[in-house]
């Protein structure tokens, strides 16, 4: 079969930044084409002006995230023939994030908020000579490795309608982050990682829509992490920790 007789596909590429429109571009359909194969195309054949941001392309960098026929995907992962409705195939930017320009996002929200949740690791003791050993089988660890694997791609914060709904809500990635870290028993600080999830746009924010878990890249369940935080909130509240 050749590529010509494939036929071409009708692509819906959102252009400008807030204020804008979709263009509709003819893209020629091959065998196991992704919709960034589409996107880029489009910039490489027809309108080299077009804004996108990817990296890796084999599903590993998660910086081709993009809306798909409604729904958030890595673009690098998504073939057309799994999205594609009657030959048409319409691509946005992220929802719930600033549009610089076309398919590009300002990401410094969603990065600001793993801030907020102070989602970083705190030393208990920057002096100690030794890294401390925890065990495979400890409970702590266990709850943290179900979480670990997030790559802040910001899938999930495009998902989520509590953020739709209240844009200073932390989001689903940054209250995973803030779980792994008060699992770690070599974290030096879960009181202050408690405390900045106990606010009104934290931890019990989330209606439990599970849309994250949902559209996670990876299969991480941020509901169930959230859950957790909701329940150590509580404990330590009652307990008068914060």
């Amino acid at each position: 079969m050749t590529n010509a007789s494939l036929g071409t596909l009708k692509v819906e590429i959102w252009r400008g930044a807030e204020e804008g429109d979709f263009e509709t571009f003819e893209v020629p359909s091959q065998p196991s084409q992704t919709v960034l194969d589409l996107v880029t195309y489009v910039q490489r054949k027809l309108d080299p002006s077009l804004a996108y941001r990817f990296a890796c392309r084999v599903g590993v960098c998660g910086s081709c995230a993009m809306t798909v026929n409604g729904t958030p995907r890595w673009t690098c992962r998504t073939h057309v023939q799994k999205v594609a409705s009657s030959g048409r195939v319409r691509i946005e930017p992220l929802r719930n994030l600033p549009i610089l320009k076309d398919l590009a996002t300002d990401m410094a929200p969603f990065f600001d908020k793993g801030q907020e949740a102070l989602g970083r690791f705190v030393p208990s003791d920057a002096r100690a000579s030794e890294v401390a050993t925890i065990p495979p089988d400890d409970p702590k660890r266990k709850e943290a490795n179900a979480a670990i694997e997030c790559i802040g791609c910001g899938v999930c914060y495009s998902a989520c309608d509590v953020v739709s709904w209240q844009p200073d809500y932390l989001g689903p990635a940054a209250l995973n982050r803030a779980w792994t870290l008060v699992n770690d028993v070599r974290d030096g600080d879960r009181q202050g990682h408690l405390k900045a999830v106990a606010e009104d746009a934290g931890c019990h924010a989330c209606h439990g829509h599970q849309n994250c878990v949902e559209h996670c890249p990876v299969g991480l369940n941020p509901t169930r992490s959230i859950a957790g935080l909701k329940r150590l909130v509580v404990m330590a509240a009652l307990k008068g920790e914060l």
